[in-house]
Parts: structure tokens; sequence; C-alpha cells
């Protein structure tokens, strides 16, 4: 698979993910919602990183998305490291039994609200760099 292929492959992969957390956070389900949002940002990420790496465009597998964005050498703020810090940890607390009740706890519609505004805001600056001279 090509880099572009690839990329579009992530693409497509986190606009799924992005539906099914809207569908989860309708249904109350708000712990795994964030889990998908953050499955949405880990995808779009991977799609950048084949997108500038033609030679080898498989992304490091990994859930860190600080890690992910310092393999693509994005330039981010202390707000923008803080939020992808964040939204790293949706995947940790739903994964693991011993974190799962407090993030379920953590995770009231209004947490929830607010963390989808910020998924959805990463994820629209994302696709803004992957549409820019595609």
């Amino acid at each position: 698979m090509n880099n572009i292929d690839l990329m579009n492959y992530w693409i497509e992969s986190a606009n799924e993910d992005y539906n099914v957390m809207n569908v989860l956070f309708s249904n109350k389900k708000n712990n795994y919602c964030l889990f998908f949002g953050q499955m949405v940002i880990e995808k779009l990420l991977k799609a950048l990183y084949a997108k500038n790496n033609k030679e080898i465009p498989y992304a490091p597998k990994t859930h860190d998305l600080l890690y992910l964005a310092e393999k693509i050498n994005l330039e981010l703020t202390e707000e923008q490291e803080a939020i992808l810090n964040e939204i790293t940890t949706f995947n940790l607390s739903t994964r693991y039994d011993d974190y799962k009740r407090a993030f379920y706890n953590k995770c009231t519609d209004e947490y929830t609200e607010e963390q989808m505004v910020k998924i959805k805001e990463v994820k629209l600056w994302l696709e803004k760099m992957l549409e820019e001279k595609k």
C-alpha cells in the first residue's frame, strides 16, 4: 500500500469512528464515546504520518497521541500538548479494568461534551493539514 492509499484508509476509518463516537454519546455510553474519540485523533495522526512519509508510511504502533505528533514534527502549543495528552488517556482508561470504574465516573455528560468539542477541534485541524497539498 502506498502512502496515499494508507492515508486514505486512516481517514476513512477515523470518519467511521467519529460517527460511532456520536452514536455512543447519544446512547449515554460516554466512556466508550471518548474511547472512540481518541481513536479518531490517533487515526488522523497516522494518516498525516503516512502522507508525510512516502518511503515508509506505516506509523509507529502506539496510542500515544503526543508521541505520534512528535513523529510527524507537528509544532504544538502547550495547550495542544495538554489536549492530546488528555485525549490519549481515553484509550487507556477504557481498556484496563482498574481504570474503567474511575473513568466511567469521570465521564459525566458535561465532561464528555467538553471533551467532544476538543476532539472535534483537533479533528478539523488535522483534516485541514491532510487536505493541504494532497
